[in-house]
């Protein structure tokens, strides 16, 4: 009995997924939105559109499968990205940051966030079996 409910609840929540996004092909993507994604960022590769409400999300990886996912309004504008990043590529505030608030945690997992200009990144620290995710702004400060 356990099982079925299991499986029922597993059914559910994937088929209410879909209601919310839909997988779309490129070709049913505005041009507008297509053509500024194309210069946003020209050196996409493995390209994969889905439309959420009014707006269209991509994933994609630019180079050595850096992953990224960003969002477009239905009238072309980028509303915000983000990107996988490695450890080394946090700016030397958010390191310093760390090493002062959070001593003895490794990084685990960095992500660069820009909506309108600004930079955020979140990092999801480890230490033990204590794990936490928090974001900074570019200069260091926990938001």
């Amino acid at each position: 009995m356990k099982n079925k409910a299991i499986k029922f609840m597993a059914v559910f929540l994937l088929g209410t997924g879909s209601i919310f996004a839909q997988d779309v092909q490129e070709s049913q993507v505005p041009s507008v939105i297509v053509n500024n994604f194309k210069k946003e960022f020209p050196k996409a590769s493995d390209v994969e559109w889905e439309k959420k409400g009014d707006n269209y999300n991509v994933d994609f990886e630019i180079g050595w499968g850096v992953d990224y996912e960003a969002w477009y309004a239905a009238t072309g504008k980028l509303i915000k990205y983000k990107q996988e990043i490695s450890d080394a590529n946090l700016p030397q505030a958010v390191k310093d940051a760390i090493k002062k608030d959070h001593a003895g945690f490794r990084i685990d997992d960095a992500k660069k966030y820009v909506e309108n200009g600004v930079e955020t990144y979140q990092v999801k620290l480890e230490k033990g079996q204590d794990e936490r995710k928090i974001t900074f702004s570019k200069d260091g400060k926990l938001i």
